[in-house]
């Protein structure tokens, strides 16, 4: 009985009911109540983010309970390091987690959108509307809207022969980020580093392939993508080669000591004999297994488990440079790029399992005893790593995160190539005939498409906003001349450079990330109208 909330009793009718324990301990809001403190919590996380949208966008500085500080743009990152108690707040984390995982761009916009849609809903409570009827014709608006989308959506080009306009794209990306110093490198990175492992006529990209790796020090500028794996390990003797040429990998997960009994019997030492005996026999082995692999025909061995000074000593002595404690993806990204095999036990250990690298040579760093070892011009060139350096961790941290969301673009222009424009563009399009729409309507679902439409105008409000433009004359203008000139390329010109037309500032949104971004934040609106009832335990009693 004990997972009952309470007790079930029989009134003079027979009738049951049931008494509720802990009533007097908890705290209940019900019916309009409850959504309009719902309504204000999710506007109140909407306004948090919404100056941070835009090229103009402001950045935000979160402080955890560590202390640890990381200062961000990425709508997502925010929301996941902002500390929320409200449980519609945790929900709008979880939308702007979705659009990232989804799409990886766009998590500013779907959390702004999501509190306008909220913001507008609360107007028509007000009107005395039910909430189903509104979250109803918010879901037929949205149809509408995505229609319209595709209706105005264009194809992109995806050639690999000609990169410009994905790195234009890359760019735009990059705008809004902290990077925009070396804006142009970074966005040719992120582009090149996509199409090196793209597929392009499956239209697919496996990001397991692009690794972004960090060092603090030095210039963004001196940032590089790098058609190869990087390791933060060095080579295991200080007086190995710094540099190999037509390199032969052994790529070991067998640790690089003589094998243990595997039972609980211990092994007694009683005469300097014994000891000698044993010495010789794990001498034996380490020549053994140092051999086993020169017999294979390896240059270089990459051990994921370490080995003591005594194999690193004859490692030297045979003159087989070694890495070890290499991490596990790490060991399974130069499998892949090398094209050798991970291989669990010395005796299997065979010339054809072997990965093979053109190049493999030490990266010092500055006066720092940092260093770090680059596998490059591999047989299989699909793996890439892109490496960034920046002059603190914290700028290393916001640039990995930039260049993140600039792959993903350029990965979603790859598998639906279909765009529509940015900058506010496609929100004005959509709005104009979502309104369009309602003029047709008779039921009462015509108030909800108004709202919507409204709704939608809450981006290019934001970012015309941010840019320092007046928000209602910049709308006005641009839903007019949208209107006139038919032309949904027009958006807010948030670089002040006089021409609203983002078709020639290639300001442009994958179609996916657009519909997404607009199904999405109408989902959780409709789910947060439909809760009419909150029990939550009320700490000190009421």
């Amino acid at each position: 009985m004990s997972a009952f909330p309470g007790t079930f009793a029989f009134d003079e009718y027979g009738r049951p009911f049931i008494i509720l324990r802990d009533q007097e301990r908890q705290k209940r809001i019900t019916g309009t109540d409850a959504i309009k403190t719902h309504i204000m919590a999710a506007r109140q996380i909407a306004s948090t983010l919404k100056t941070s949208l835009g090229p103009k966008g402001l950045d935000k500085i979160m402080v955890s309970p560590d202390g640890d500080v990381t200062v961000t743009n990425d709508g997502a990152t925010i929301m996941k390091l902002m500390e929320v108690d409200h449980e519609i707040a945790k929900l709008m984390v979880q939308l702007s987690q979705s659009q990232d995982d989804e799409i990886g761009d766009g998590t500013t916009g779907v959390v702004v959108l999501a509190g306008a849609l909220l913001e507008q809903a609360e107007g028509l409570i007000d009107r005395g509307i039910h909430p189903i009827r509104i979250a109803d014709g918010f879901e037929l608006a949205a149809q509408c809207a995505i229609k319209q989308l595709d209706a105005i959506a264009q194809p992109f080009p995806v050639d690999p022969k000609n990169k410009e306009p994905l790195i234009q794209i890359a760019m735009t990306t990059l705008g809004s980020k902290i990077v925009n110093k070396c804006h142009r490198q970074m966005a040719e990175m992120a582009v090149d580093a996509v199409l090196n492992v793209a597929d392009i006529e499956k239209k697919d990209v496996n990001f397991e392939l692009i690794k972004i790796e960090t060092k603090v020090g030095s210039r963004m500028e001196d940032s590089m993508l790098v058609k190869g794996v990087i390791v933060d390990k060095t080579l295991s003797h200080s007086q190995m080669p710094k540099e190999l040429r037509n390199v032969k990998l052994a790529i070991l997960t067998c640790p690089f000591e003589p094998p243990k009994p595997k039972t609980k019997h211990k092994l007694d030492v009683t005469s300097a004999d014994d000891y000698r005996a044993l010495r010789e026999y794990e001498q034996e082995k380490f020549t053994q297994m140092v051999k086993q692999v020169k017999d294979a025909g390896a240059t270089l061995a990459i051990c994921q488990w370490g080995f003591d000074d005594e194999a690193n000593h004859l490692l030297l002595q045979q003159e087989l440079p070694a890495v070890r404690w290499v991490g596990g993806p790490e060991i399974e990204l130069i499998a892949i790029a090398t094209g050798g095999r991970i291989v669990p036990r010395f005796e299997e250990l065979t010339p054809e399992k072997l990965g093979v690298a053109g190049l493999v040579r030490e990266m010092a760093f500055g006066t720092s005893k940092d260093k770090m070892l680059v596998i490059e011009e591999c047989k299989n060139s699909k793996a890439v790593t892109i490496f960034l350096r920046g002059g603190n961790a914290m700028i290393i941290a916001e640039a990995k995160r930039s260049i993140h969301d600039a792959i993903c673009v350029v990965r979603s222009l790859v598998k639906d190539s279909r765009i529509v424009y940015g900058g506010g563009a496609a929100e004005i399009s959509c709005s104009v005939a979502v309104a369009k729409e309602a003029d047709q309507l008779s039921t009462l679902e015509q108030y909800a498409f108004r709202s919507f439409s409204v709704a939608l105008e809450s981006i290019p409000l934001a970012l015309a906003e941010n840019s320092g433009l007046h928000p209602i004359e910049t709308l006005s203008e641009l839903k007019a001349r949208q209107v006139a000139e038919k032309k949904s390329s027009l958006g807010v010109d948030c670089m002040l450079s006089g021409d609203s037309d983002m078709k020639s500032h290639n300001v442009v949104e994958s179609l996916h990330s657009k519909k997404q971004q607009i199904l999405l934040s109408t989902q959780l609106v409709k789910m947060i109208l439909k809760i009419d009832d909150v029990r939550s335990k009320n700490e000190g009693g009421m």
